[in-house]
């Protein structure tokens, strides 16, 4: 199927004479007709469901479209994008450990990686997304475990070169790992470029109609976790009866640990409910996401030729630097998301965000409606002044996510707020 079927059709097929759209499984519990039945799925969570702490029938049927329109073998949905960060690595990390990360990736990961992996023992080893591949290779460490970068930069807009470090990655035997919230898999599949894992905040541009808080893992299948640097997928988890994931599981064993051991303890599951919002959204992803970049196209070119404009960020445009990679990687758009740098600084970017009337001034992005939001005093508010410049990010930056109104409408807008400068 093509990917735009896949939106509607992939991960439920009802028989006959059940529900077309993907019911709402609300029951935390399952029943077994013996305790013989019950005692086998302790054994091995994997032949029927336990609890919906970490599966529900609602949610497998999100994940399995999911990882269909990522082209991965397996998916696991989390209560929010943060949880799907946090779970991509630790399931491969611990104490002790250390993984290399991009400069530019969104504030609260930033904080995540650099502050609370600290407090675990796990060193988060920085790099410029654009450094040569010789210094991204002298980053690596002896223990160092993943690769982690965003394909589209939040609210940077830098593109990820996802092939330079996959190859940069696998040499080093380490999984690449790449968050593609921004583009989706519509615009950008980065496992047909090498990635290995893929996440996504699911409550942006997948949701789209900002009603239900998720995210989610899917993984490729094609890593090697038998090469000699993951001890926890080829020897006994005596948390699971000597269970060893690479044998019992092969090419699913990420998928499959990461659901068995971080979600059994963790629990940070998404509800039948918010699988049912979110599986409504991925249905039109595909239409939406064509109408976000041609509104943006057309925006971020109106932007550019605005006087009171710094410069505009948005890989779409050809006097960005990146947009050869943004061919390469994002033929069919840019997703709807734009930053741009007002004359004037900070008083001059707030300036202009509160005389808008149809944007919305909101924390949040990739919505169906047209929002703005000022990072350096909102998502990276807690960074640094290096932090701030390493990420790309200056006082008069303003994160626009273009929506699905007439683009006229959008436009006149954004000259109310030009005209109160």
């Amino acid at each position: 199927m093509k990917i735009e079927t896949k939106c509607l059709h992939s991960g439920y097929t009802p028989k006959n004479t059940e529900p077309r759209v993907v019911p709402i499984v609300q029951s935390t519990t399952y029943v077994y007709d013996s305790t013989d039945d019950v005692a086998a799925v302790f054994d091995d969570p994997t032949k029927s469901l336990i609890y919906s702490r970490f599966e529900n029938p609602t949610v497998m049927a999100v994940e399995e479209k999911i990882a269909a329109l990522e082209g991965g073998i397996g998916a696991m949905c989390t209560s929010s994008g943060q949880a799907a960060s946090l779970c991509s690595l630790l399931n491969i990390l611990q104490a002790g450990d250390s993984f290399i990360s991009t400069t530019t990736i969104y504030g609260g990961t930033i904080n995540l990686f650099a502050v609370t992996f600290k407090k675990m023992g796990i060193e988060c080893i920085f790099v410029d997304p654009d450094a040569r591949e010789e210094e991204i290779r002298a980053a690596f460490k002896p223990n160092t475990k993943a690769v982690f970068g965003e394909t589209i930069a939040n609210p940077a807009l830098t593109v990820f070169d996802i092939e330079k470090f996959a190859k940069i990655a696998h040499e080093n035997n380490v999984p690449l790992i790449v968050d593609n919230t921004f583009p989706t898999p519509i615009l950008c599949r980065p496992m047909e470029y090498g990635a290995d894992i893929v996440i996504h905040s699911t409550s942006k541009y997948m949701d789209g109609h900002a009603v239900q808080v998720g995210g989610v893992i899917v993984d490729s299948g094609n890593f090697n976790w038998a090469n000699g640097k993951f001890p926890e997928f080829t020897e006994p988890d005596e948390s699971y009866h000597g269970l060893i994931y690479t044998q019992a599981y092969g090419k699913a064993a990420y998928i499959v640990k990461a659901r068995m051991q971080l979600m059994r303890d963790f629990g940070c599951y998404p509800s039948a409910q918010s699988a049912f919002y979110l599986n409504l959204g991925l249905e039109t992803l595909a239409v939406r996401m064509e109408r976000y970049c041609r509104n943006a196209q057309i925006v971020a070119e109106f932007l550019e030729s605005n006087e009171n404009v710094e410069s505009v960020n948005y890989p779409g445009l050809e006097s960005s630097p990146y947009h050869e990679l943004a061919q390469k990687y994002l033929p069919d758009g840019a997703s709807g998301v734009i930053s741009f740098v007002v004359k004037g600084g900070r008083n001059a970017a707030v300036k202009f965000m509160d005389a808008l009337e149809l944007a919305s001034n909101e924390v949040h992005v990739a919505d169906i409606r047209t929002c703005v939001l000022h990072p350096a005093s909102a998502t990276h508010r807690q960074l640094t002044d290096d932090q701030l410049v390493a990420a790309g990010i200056n006082g008069g930056m303003i994160r626009l996510s273009v929506g699905l109104e007439n683009v006229d409408d959008i436009l006149a807008d954004l000259k109310k707020g030009f005209a109160a400068l």
